[in-house]
């Protein structure tokens, strides 16, 4: 399977949800739900999770694609498949664990799975993780997207993303191996455009997040 096969579930979703709304009554429920951290700007904040969410599904196979090509590009694929096809496996042959989850609520969770995979690869090698290639919003549409599925089960999905990552790069070796390349490869055009479209992802659904009482993303120092 491939990142266009994700593509092709994910479209048939959206006409699913075309019919039946679910997704966004959903969405609209969740916006009751959500943390103080969390703050949605409109005066529709079940609209624009909906808009979100929507977004961060589509993404997903974006990001797959675009971490096969610069590991083909670099030329140390090898080491990134067992990554790249674990993602891919979430949306075409997803664990038992999430057989009752479909449409583009099931979508949603893979997709939080896909996303936090990614994010632990980049965390767990020393040279990825240094060169500022996943910016905080990547990490803070994360957050949003765990809301948005909700505790305790997306903690349990934070828990299978762990002993993934420790089947796929457990070893000490991994943290140490010099994937510069990679790096090199993911300064291109297309990386560009991933991170772009998360430093706007959140903004353009009017969601941002506040720090604390008396202090949020707009305060001045």
């Amino acid at each position: 399977m491939t990142p266009t096969a994700v593509l092709d579930i994910i479209d048939q979703a959206r006409r699913q949800e075309a019919r039946s709304g679910t997704f966004l009554e959903q969405m609209k429920r969740r916006s009751q739900q959500l943390p103080e951290s969390v703050v949605v700007q409109d005066d529709d904040p079940g609209l624009c999770l909906f808009q979100f969410a929507i977004e961060y599904i589509e993404v997903a196979p974006r990001l797959i694609d675009c971490v096969e090509t610069c590991a083909h590009d670099a030329r140390i694929y090898w080491l990134f498949e067992p990554f790249v096809q674990a993602a891919i496996r979430y949306f075409t042959q997803p664990s038992v664990m999430l057989t009752r989850y479909d449409g583009l609520d099931g979508l949603l969770i893979k997709a939080y799975l896909c996303h936090r995979l990614m994010e632990e690869m980049y965390e767990n090698n020393y040279s990825i993780r240094s060169s500022q290639l996943v910016d905080v919003e990547a990490t803070q549409a994360n957050l949003v997207a765990h809301h948005l599925i909700g505790e305790p089960f997306a903690n349990e999905l934070d828990e299978s993303i762990t002993i993934t990552v420790i089947q796929i790069a457990g070893s000490p070796d991994y943290y140490d191996l010099n994937l510069a390349p990679f790096v090199e490869q993911a300064r291109d055009d297309a990386w560009q455009q991933m991170r772009q479209h998360w430093e706007q992802l959140l903004s353009r659904n009017q969601i941002r997040f506040a720090l604390g009482p008396g202090l949020d993303d707009d305060a001045e120092e």
